[in-house]
């Protein structure tokens, strides 16, 4: 396993929409072993493909329950409403309020390609919504209600 660079707000790479995942090489188990790595390294709670430069729709979180992975990610519901500090690892030392839904549910595929759902709720919630966020190309800067301020955690 390997630790790899996070990329930061203003690289291109993070405003591009990923590809999805037809088979899990053993290019893309290495990925997801060195972007979990990556993740705990950083402390954050969740990591996109793209923030390492990689264009595959895969992301991982972990809010401290144990690692998720995320493979072709997909929300298929989301309800209520929560509003609270938000922080992004390719955005480091940086933070602000977001608003996303209290609840939503994820259909994604495991990194053995098996099909599963995942429901979430508030800091899972928002770390599944953050992270899908980032394989379409959006980063959480986008939705700030008011101001960006100086971080007081160092996690996404």
């Amino acid at each position: 396993m390997a630790i790899r660079q996070i990329r930061v707000a203003g690289d291109p790479i993070l405003h591009k929409v990923c590809k999805e995942v037809k088979d899990m090489t053993p290019k893309l188990q290495t990925l997801v072993e060195d972007m979990l790595d990556t993740m705990y390294e950083a402390n954050g709670v969740g990591l996109a493909a793209p923030q390492v430069g990689i264009l595959r729709r895969i992301a991982v979180v972990d809010i401290g329950d144990g690692p998720i992975v995320l493979v072709n990610p997909q929300i298929i519901e989301e309800e209520g409403e929560q509003t609270g500090d938000e922080a992004c690892l390719s955005f480091p030392g940086k933070a602000g309020e977001v608003r996303r839904p209290n609840r939503v549910l994820v259909r994604a595929f495991d990194e053995e390609m098996t099909e599963y759902e995942i429901e979430g709720e508030e800091l899972l919630a928002r770390a599944l919504c953050h992270e899908i966020e980032h394989l379409d190309g959006h980063m959480y800067m986008e939705h700030v209600i008011g101001e960006i301020h100086d971080a007081v955690m160092d996690e996404e």
